[in-house]
């Protein structure tokens, strides 16, 4: 068993009383988000002290005392400050880089609010499955697909584009580790087929975008025609967000459940790190590497690879995986896109591309491992390093080093 912060989304379905005091809550948090980005803003641009959210939060306590201002008593005083918490939490991280400055929130569009819960009151709703308790939006009907384990601290609720509700929160379970196999397989993505392995098992590719193309298009054009500010754009507008809504569930549902069958299949996966925010830059097949989500597909291996005990290896993005003869090791000068299938001129093998570009994945990510070739019994092929290439040692997110052939 092993310790993890296992997250929810469960679907909210609110009665018109929680419909409108939801709304109210969305307005107030977005409107004290904006006024303190105007305040901090205003006071960095003119080299004033800096200010953060905790002293907007004075600010706004202060305001509640005035009679222009007395709306804001109107939503639970937990949700304006979490919201002044997450703009500090914003301004964090484009201080340090990691993000661009934070913007000011629409109107229309994803609402969302973060709740603080009674751990003393909570914890027989969450163990079973409930109605879930809000302040000032009483019990909330919740679809509990799946009962937690633990118990949340703070529950996030949003309103996608869509129109749809949800309750999101994190809770501290115990995970089984899965069942320890010997077995070892090289993952390759692609678009073809999403993920092919090195034992020859294809996914292929569902395209859930190409699917609700020509309807997600039709549906477009028809919300351009619309007035702006008419009730008819509106209807129209929710009915595209509702086909990319269901776009990118179906495309979530099936990368969970194939990462998942990764994971149980074999105890070593080894991966290629892809640049895909570079391959995105290319505009005849941004569209089909974006329908794949080669990058989410990365993150939900990752993480499940440390909850079920797993190791997940990663060789390096410039090692010539596709260009490789998996059973001599022969590095061919060219191999263009439109391959599929060929034969090394130095050994007469036939190999099909992306089955042979995943056994080299699996001979490069584990290259110099002794510890994997004692436990394969030396089948690591000798070519997994070529001629100049060395190995390091560099720390993966998963659940332990590992190596990465550069």
């Amino acid at each position: 068993m092993a310790t993890a912060l296992k997250s929810y989304r469960l679907r909210l379905y609110p009665n018109a009383a929680q419909l409108k005091q939801l709304a109210v809550d969305f307005g107030h948090a977005r409107w004290v988000w904006n006024a303190c980005l105007a305040w901090r803003t205003d006071a960095w641009k003119n080299e004033q002290a800096n200010v953060t959210g905790v002293d907007f939060t004075h600010e706004v306590t202060f305001l509640k005392t005035l009679e222009p201002y007395a709306w804001l008593k109107d939503a639970s005083s937990v949700v304006l400050t979490q919201k002044l918490r997450d703009q500090d939490r914003a301004f964090a991280n484009f201080f340090e880089g990691r993000a661009r400055y934070p913007r000011f929130k629409r109107k229309r569009g994803p609402q969302s609010v973060r709740y603080t819960l009674d751990q003393r009151q909570i914890a027989s709703t969450f163990r079973t499955g409930d109605l879930l308790k809000l302040p000032k939006l009483g019990a909330l009907k919740v679809r509990w697909s799946r009962l937690p384990a633990g118990i949340p601290k703070m529950v996030t609720i949003t309103r996608d584009a869509a129109g749809r509700y949800f309750a999101s929160f994190a809770c501290e379970e115990q995970v089984r580790l899965m069942v320890p196999t010997t077995k070892a397989i090289g993952v390759d993505l692609g678009v073809k087929d999403v993920v092919v392995t090195s034992d020859g098992w294809k996914s292929e590719n569902p395209r859930h975008l190409k699917k609700r193309l020509r309807k997600l298009k039709h549906e477009s054009r028809n919300l351009n025609r619309k007035r702006k500010g008419s009730n008819r754009r509106e209807h129209q507008r929710a009915r595209v967000a509702r086909l990319h809504a269901r776009i990118a569930d179906a495309r979530r549902d099936f990368l969970h459940k194939l990462t998942t069958s990764l994971t149980r299949q074999a105890q070593v996966i080894a991966i290629e790190d892809l640049h895909v925010r570079g391959m995105m830059r290319n505009r005849r097949l941004a569209q089909a590497i974006g329908d794949v989500g080669m990058g989410e597909l990365r993150r939900q291996l990752e993480y499940k690879c440390e909850w079920y005990g797993r190791e997940l290896y990663v060789a390096d993005r410039f090692a010539p995986t596709s260009k490789a003869c998996s059973a001599c090791g022969a590095v061919q000068a060219e191999m263009p896109l439109k391959v599929r299938a060929w034969t090394c001129p130095d050994c007469g093998t036939r190999h099909d591309r992306d089955v042979n570009a995943a056994r080299n994945i699996l001979n490069f990510a584990t290259a110099g491992n002794a510890a994997f070739a004692r436990e394969r019994g030396g089948e690591v092929h000798a070519n997994a390093l070529i001629e100049g290439e060395a190995c390091t040692e560099g720390v993966h997110a998963g659940s332990r080093k590992v190596r990465v052939a550069v």
